[in-house]
């Protein structure tokens, strides 16, 4: 799950990408406004939900909300977004929580906050997403456990072995399951598993692929390479 996060103090911002990223989000963390516009700009339809601090350089997390829903002005009926936002700030009267309500964020966080409130607000934000994800995806003896982040395969039988995942292979494998016999290419997975500005090796998809390939086993088949175009789940039987 995908999180653009825009956060102007550096601590706070490292914190909550660090704690983010330890759940499984990949965030990518701007400190002004403007720059959380250009990547909305390019990139919006790739978010699962955006954290916005209100009073950021530049654009305002408010504005930016604004833009979202396209009621500022500033952005045409076209451009109109459901994407959930959560809005940061240290004003906490009940008038301001209107305004930031009103202008379009979806949930509101005093500061200071605790993270497990935090990732409790963002995990109820995602329910609310048309995109919400399950906390199970199978096909057929391969299981994916979203909440333990582990696999599991021919779950519930004698012969059920749960495969530990890492934090990479574990995103990976749900986006393929998620998406089958569709071909995904490097790009594609690239924008979905690595933040912006990273800059990975070039070969870090295939790196990746080949690892956990060696972790399911029998069913390493199950994901095939297509040549000069991808990658491609076949659904197990």
């Amino acid at each position: 799950m995908r999180v653009l996060l825009a956060e102007d103090e550096p601590d706070l911002g490292k914190a909550v990408k660090r704690v983010l990223t330890q759940e499984a989000y990949v965030v990518d963390w701007v400190q002004s406004g403007d720059e959380a516009l250009s990547f909305l700009e390019q990139n919006a339809s790739i978010y699962a939900m955006c954290v916005f601090d209100w009073m950021l350089p530049g654009i305002t997390g408010v504005e930016l909300c604004q833009w979202l829903r396209a009621s500022s002005g500033r952005a045409s009926p076209k451009r109109q977004s459901s994407l959930p936002v959560l809005l940061l700030t240290a004003r906490d009267k009940v008038e301001d929580r209107i305004a930031g309500l009103d202008s379009g964020a979806d949930d509101y966080l005093v500061k200071p906050f605790s993270m497990a409130e935090l990732l409790a607000r963002l995990r109820a934000l995602s329910r609310r997403n048309p995109a919400f994800k399950p906390a199970q995806v199978q096909s057929g003896p391969l299981l994916l456990d979203c909440d333990r982040r582990i696999a599991i395969l021919h779950p519930g039988k004698i012969s059920e072995h749960p495969i530990e995942l890492t934090q990479k292979e574990f995103l990976l494998l749900r986006y393929l399951m998620e998406h089958p016999n569709q071909i995904l290419t490097r790009e594609q997975v690239l924008n979905q598993l690595w933040e912006f500005g990273g800059e990975p090796s070039s070969n870090v998809v295939a790196a990746q692929m080949r690892l956990l390939r060696r972790k399911l086993g029998e069913y390493d088949t199950s994901i095939e390479t297509v040549y000069g175009m991808g990658y491609r789940f076949n659904p197990l039987e």
